[in-house]
């Protein structure tokens, strides 16, 4: 009786460390992707716009949802040059109410994320983009290079 209750505490404890090792990595994919988007704030407010667009996926299929659909990361980027012309109009970026879903596909492995959330711009310029505050959604995909943007909806 003793062995058998012993042998049961061990199955159960075995498969919490399971469970346990699951929540870490995926811990560390959400702290990966929250690390991600403080290097994209740190690359915007220094004026830095392709060490803003890093985060995104080099891919003529990265698809940023504005007040158009832009695809591609090379018109994504231009988009942003032509919209943002000074340090001043770029201003200092701030996200906040950042909720990190990470989307384990049917292996348990997770591939995907979407992260919500808010932007605010403090700037004391404006140019194409008249906008200071908005929400976001983004598609995190992970890949060989770590997670980068697949999707941008900002409004």
């Amino acid at each position: 009786m003793l062995a058998a209750l012993l042998l049961l505490v061990l199955a159960t404890n075995l498969g919490l460390g399971s469970v346990a090792r699951a929540q870490q990595t995926e811990s560390g994919d959400a702290a990966a992707i929250r690390s991600k988007m403080d290097i994209q704030v740190s690359a915007w407010n220094r004026a830095d716009i392709p060490g803003f667009m890093a985060t995104y996926e080099d891919s003529p299929d990265t698809t940023f949802i504005g007040t158009r659909i832009n695809k591609g990361f090379a018109p994504i980027m231009d988009r942003y040059r032509k919209s943002y012309t000074s340090k001043e109009q770029m201003g200092t970026l701030t996200f906040s109410n950042l909720d990190i879903r990470l989307l384990p596909s049917s292996t348990g492995q997770t591939e995907y994320a979407v992260v919500t959330g808010e932007f605010h711009l403090q700037r004391s310029a404006r140019g194409d983009a008249k906008k200071d505050d908005g929400i976001f959604s983004l598609v995190w995909h992970k890949g060989p290079d770590g997670w980068k943007i697949l999707l941008d909806h900002t409004s």
